[in-house]
């Protein structure tokens, strides 16, 4: 896994995953505190992780949509995508086969 940060792009895709697991988590901590035991200790967990990686996520996009040497609305897209839950996951593979094509 520390090879995938050493690179803008394995930054990126290291954070948009683990990004769109946290949503998981924050969702599966929602469902606890609302509906299953009323205790708010999954969301007091989950929530300053996913902010954290929200954050990261943010920057590494913008780090690797500058690499990558996309259009701002490709990276505006990529923010948009940190917004609802797990689209960090998809955008990373869209972007990432998008860059292929354009280097064939």
């Amino acid at each position: 896994m520390l090879h995938l940060l050493s690179t803008p792009v394995g930054r990126f895709r290291l954070f948009a995953i683990a990004e769109a697991w946290s949503w998981a988590g924050l969702l599966l901590g929602m469902v606890f505190k609302y509906l299953v035991v009323k205790d708010p200790v999954g969301v007091q967990v989950m929530g300053p992780v996913h902010g954290v990686l929200f954050v990261f996520y943010v920057l590494f996009t913008i780090e690797a949509m500058t690499h990558l040497r996309q259009p701002a609305w490709v990276l505006l897209l990529g923010l948009v995508a940190a917004v609802p839950p797990f689209t960090t996951w998809w955008f990373e593979r869209w972007v990432l086969r998008r860059a292929a094509r354009a280097t064939d």
